[in-house]
């Protein structure tokens, strides 16, 4: 008896949480859950692949050369960048649902700016703020996701969110093919506004991010965040709701009925005392939380699944990014057996540096190239392929375990990345190119799993943040180096996209299995 007492005692409000969330059960709230997270992935998406698919439709309105194209689909990692590390910090301070609600709240108000810019600059700017409202919310609805299920599901939940970014990407070409063929164009004020077809694009696209943050607004708080801030009561209060709404029983009969009674009272009279807790103070709790991150072993693992990502994620991002550009140069150069992905492409760069070298002094009328049909084919093509690979890991995760999936996931994509280089039909490249993306994009879900169950509730979006940090610097450096080593020869960059993944291979066998302890 004194053993299961003293036993009792020694449990941490955490093991009660996952207790609770056992006797809870996934049920109707979870799913309801994952449909919300559905809809903020798919307005996630559109941050940067709305781009992708406007640039053919926008150059002439905007008067868009490649660089300004490049850039453009650059600059809403730059504000992915600057703000994901605070952006995680804050989050693990005040709370994941504050941070949901500004994410997809800014991310409507700055897509409408977008929808309605009449210059370059506009745009530009719009998107970049975009970016940074992207960074406050991707992080935060990723843990809030996992903190609302025991650890024995986690995994699996996880890997279908992330597996809800695949779908997303049969969505978003879906709804591009619909809009973007057709030929709108409204003026207002004497010519002075004139929205076109692609501006009615964005408006359609940011009814995703306000839908977002209507749903997420009636979605509580992490009952594991409230822990960490010592609001039992308001956590065991969710707890209570989750149980009723799972299970339809009523309340008296939730087994956690009386969890937390010392902590509750003790709260109680902190409150009468203090009344609440200053911003200042939390600041000054969350960077004490902080130090967690720089100790052994959290620290090492930062910087193992921070180079993972930066490599994963910046050539899952490149190949997603261009893909839709590679197939309207494939659509244009037939390939057959004769006339391969490579052939087409260094004819291609080639035919850019001719026109580059015979400037004209005739100014010619600019019309848009519009994608082709084949194009948004593709790339639903390519979502659907991208799916297949959750329904294997989910499976397989718990069984085999992530490293193994990680190494096996490595092998395929090295070999399907360096096939690439023979490609000699148009449905061997599109094959191919969903294969790699679907894969990589599989390996970035096990890798966010990874980093959920390594890193502890104080700093878990902070850590997903930082990680995610990384993988924006690979996505930039990819996307800047993509068309670099294209212009040196097609062989090149897929080469090296290989060696790449054969380098994070090897790093996957380091990946450790010890769990973080809340």
């Amino acid at each position: 008896m004194d053993s299961a007492t003293e036993n009792e005692k020694s449990r941490t409000p955490m093991q009660d949480v996952n207790d609770a969330y056992k006797a809870i059960k996934f049920g109707y709230f979870h799913i309801k859950l994952l449909c919300v997270a559905f809809v903020g992935i798919i307005a996630n998406v559109l941050v940067t692949g709305s781009t992708a698919f406007l640039l053919p439709s926008a150059e002439c309105d905007l008067n868009m050369n490649l660089i300004k194209k490049g850039l453009l689909n650059a600059t809403p990692y730059v504000g992915m960048l600057l703000v994901s590390a605070v952006a995680g910090f804050l989050t693990d301070t005040f709370g994941r649902k504050m941070f949901l609600k500004i994410g997809f709240g800014g991310m409507f108000f700055f897509t409408i700016i977008a929808g309605s810019s009449q210059t370059y600059e506009v745009l530009l700017a719009a998107k970049f703020f975009e970016g940074a409202m992207f960074a406050i919310s991707i992080s935060a609805s990723l843990t809030l996701t996992s903190e609302f299920c025991h650890t024995d599901v986690r995994d699996q939940v996880v890997l279908c969110q992330s597996s809800l970014a695949a779908a997303a990407q049969i969505v978003v070409p879906a709804m591009a093919w619909g809009v973007l063929t057709n030929d709108w164009r409204v003026s207002f004020f004497d010519g002075r506004i004139v929205l076109n077809t692609w501006n009615f694009y964005l408006y359609i696209m940011s009814l995703w991010s306000l839908v977002a943050f209507i749903m997420y607004s009636a979605i509580p708080e992490s009952p594991k965040y409230l822990i960490t801030q010592k609001k039992y009561a308001e956590a065991k209060e969710i707890l209570i709701k989750l149980y009723k709404e799972n299970t339809g029983k009523p309340a008296e009969r939730y087994p956690c009925l009386y969890m937390w009674e010392d902590e509750i009272k003790r709260e109680q009279i902190q409150d009468a005392l203090e009344h609440h807790t200053s911003p200042r103070k939390q600041i000054s709790n969350g960077l004490i939380n902080i130090k967690v991150l720089f100790r052994r072993p959290m620290f090492a693992y930062l910087i193992l699944i921070g180079f993972m990502n930066l490599m994963i994620v910046g050539k899952y991002n490149v190949l997603r990014l261009w893909f839709p550009q590679l197939s309207t140069i494939v659509e244009r150069y037939n390939i057959d057996g004769n006339n391969d992905l490579c052939v087409s492409l260094d004819k291609h760069v080639s035919e850019l540096k001719l026109k580059g070298s015979n400037v004209t002094q005739i100014e010619e009328v600019c019309v848009p190239a519009k994608s082709g049909t084949e194009t948004y084919i593709n790339s639903i093509i390519m979502g659907c392929v991208c799916i297949l690979p959750y329904f294997i890991t989910g499976v397989l995760v718990n069984r085999v375990g992530k490293k193994v999936l990680l190494v096996v996931s490595g092998l395929i994509c090295i070999g399907s990345t360096v096939g690439l280089r023979w490609a000699n039909s148009k449905t061997t490249m599109v094959a191919l190119f969903s294969i790699v993306v679907a894969v990589t994009q599989t390996m970035k879900s096990l890798v966010q799993a990874s980093t959920v169950e390594l890193f502890p509730t104080s700093v878990r979006t902070l850590a997903v943040s930082l990680t995610m940090s990384c993988a924006r610097i690979g996505t930039l450096i990819g996307n800047v180096m993509f068309p670099i080593l294209l212009d040196r020869g097609c062989v090149v960059p897929f080469f090296t996209m290989a060696g790449v993944m054969s380098c994070v291979t090897v790093i996957s066998m380091f990946l450790p299995k010890k769990k973080a302890p809340s």
